[in-house]
């Protein structure tokens, strides 16, 4: 669309379109219906938390299959302990590190990226994670709604600083 055919209620202007200032940022599943709670909030919220619940049920069977064929295998007590051991290990650093997630922006985000591989390997904490904050509110809303007040804040903040019309004020008289 060029400039000449876009309308005031498409340029995003203080006419129409989204309203000035800072906008929201969007939560996966939820869009920015935590701003206000709109939206089936609650009901989507209840509905991620049995979604995530079941997913790290059936994970929890696949990887009792997985423990199966070790023993089918007959690999040793050593390795089904380390297994067992690796994925116990692994689900709790996940858990802890997505709940961080939901709480704070990493500060060291090659950190995080390295840390990748591990919370794959520990799915099933993450899962649980993700579904224990479900419960509370959205993944992230406290977060995120800290970022927007203050964006807010700092934006009326700004607009309070610049009213007025400029060029209607009195210049000061030169002595």
């Amino acid at each position: 669309m060029s400039d000449d055919e876009q309308t005031p209620s498409t340029t995003g202007g203080p006419t129409g379109g989204s309203p000035a200032g800072p906008q929201p940022e969007e939560i996966r599943f939820f869009g920015t219906t935590w701003v206000d709670h709109s939206g089936n909030y609650t009901l989507r919220r209840v509905g991620l938390a049995l979604g995530s619940l079941a997913a790290a049920v059936a994970a929890c069977f696949v990887l009792r299959f997985a423990y199966q064929g070790l023993e089918i295998a007959n690999v040793g007590g050593i390795v089904n302990m380390l297994v067992v051991l690796m994925f116990a290990v692994c689900s709790a650093i996940a858990f802890r590190k997505t709940w961080e997630g939901f709480l704070h922006r990493p500060a060291d985000p090659a950190r995080e990226e390295s840390l990748r591989s591990l919370k794959a390997i520990g799915f099933i904490g993450s899962l649980l994670a993700y579904c224990v904050r479900c419960l509370v509110e959205a993944p992230g809303e406290k977060l995120r709604r800290a970022e927007y007040d203050t964006a807010r804040t700092q934006y009326e903040k700004r607009r309070g600083n610049r009213t007025g019309n400029p060029a209607a004020r009195k210049k000061p008289k030169r002595t």
